[in-house]
């Protein structure tokens, strides 16, 4: 069983409020193999919402902030906290993740300052399910690394 970003098999939940449906892992649902979940919304953010990206603080913490100077932090972290609840539940250990995003950026994320550029890290709830043995893969790259195994 795996779990996917909601906006990745067709549900409108992105900051946008539109989706970016990959019909393969549409199918994974279908067949009753995967799980859709949006970390932004079951964190309580409506859709669609202000775009956000990570920042880093003068002392070196992670904050995640909306464009126009919202904290957001906190909602992008209960958000990873119940998608891991869930994943714990249903006993998922695999993700499929939309890239860049700051919640469920895996590798690549945008840099915080609403320019485009990417910089190497990881989404808030990418973070929080591999620090607790969930292997994440993105849209991209799922396919391929989990037949190699």
């Amino acid at each position: 069983m795996y779990m996917v970003s909601a906006c990745l098999v067709g549900i409108n939940c992105r900051y946008d409020g539109k989706n970016t449906l990959d019909e393969k892992l549409a199918q994974l649902v279908r067949e009753g193999r995967a799980i859709p979940l949006c970390p932004e919304v079951l964190g309580d953010l409506p859709t669609p919402r202000e775009s956000c990206e990570i920042q880093l603080t003068e002392d070196g913490r992670r904050v995640v902030m909306s464009r126009a100077g919202t904290n957001c932090t906190s909602e992008y972290t209960e958000g990873a906290r119940r998608t891991l609840e869930i994943c714990r539940i249903a006993g998922i250990t695999k993700a499929v993740l939309q890239q860049r995003s700051p919640s469920c950026g895996c590798g690549r994320i945008y840099d915080g300052t609403f320019s485009g550029r990417l910089i190497e890290g990881n989404g808030i709830t990418t973070e929080l399910l591999k620090a607790n043995g969930i292997d994440v893969y993105t849209a991209e790259t799922w396919e391929a690394e989990l037949q190699d195994r």
